[in-house]
């Protein structure tokens, strides 16, 4: 097998349902290992999404990335034609990341069945969100958890990067 066939083998068997994810969690936990949780669209991953993914991985020891599935993007609204990359795709995309341990896909607006499913150690999003706007918060402090707000990184965003290619039409 090529060197670019294991790499997306590798990728694809670091994406997984829920329920699946919901046992490995206990199990990196009951060994004491810290698992990180965060979520969104993920759509053109950009350099941002790298970075910010590299930075949430350093609080801890399993970082999973819950993204939103197809149907939820388009009901959030992120703007005509979203999301520009399927779903399959951008969790294909983000599991290719080293800093990335498991990706799974979600349908609902919010990553709150997630978040209460996993029961995550550290729950992260970017500093845009408010502290009061973060879904799963008190899920994740009542079990001792902490909610971190992570800087974006400045001059990165999907929807930007769209409108200047629009732009290049």
């Amino acid at each position: 097998m090529s060197r670019s066939r294991l790499s997306a083998a590798s990728a694809k068997a670091k994406i997984k349902s829920l329920r699946a994810l919901a046992r490995i969690v206990r199990k990196a936990q009951a060994d004491g290992r810290r698992v990180v949780l965060t979520n969104g669209c993920f759509d053109l991953v950009h350099a941002g999404h790298v970075r910010l993914l590299e930075r949430a991985a350093s609080l801890g020891d399993v970082l999973i990335v819950a993204v939103n599935n197809d149907r939820s993007v388009r009901a959030l609204r992120k703007g005509p034609g979203r999301p520009v990359v399927g779903e399959r795709d951008r969790a294909l995309l983000l599991a290719a990341l080293q800093s990335v341990t498991y990706v799974t896909i979600f349908g609902q607006l919010t990553p709150l069945a997630v978040v209460k499913r996993l029961k995550p150690d550290v729950l992260l999003k970017g500093a845009d969100w408010g502290a009061d706007q973060i879904v799963g918060r008190d899920v994740v402090e009542q079990h001792g958890g902490r909610v971190v707000r992570m800087p974006l990184v400045a001059g990165y965003s999907t929807s930007k990067l769209i409108e200047r290619i629009r732009r290049r039409r």
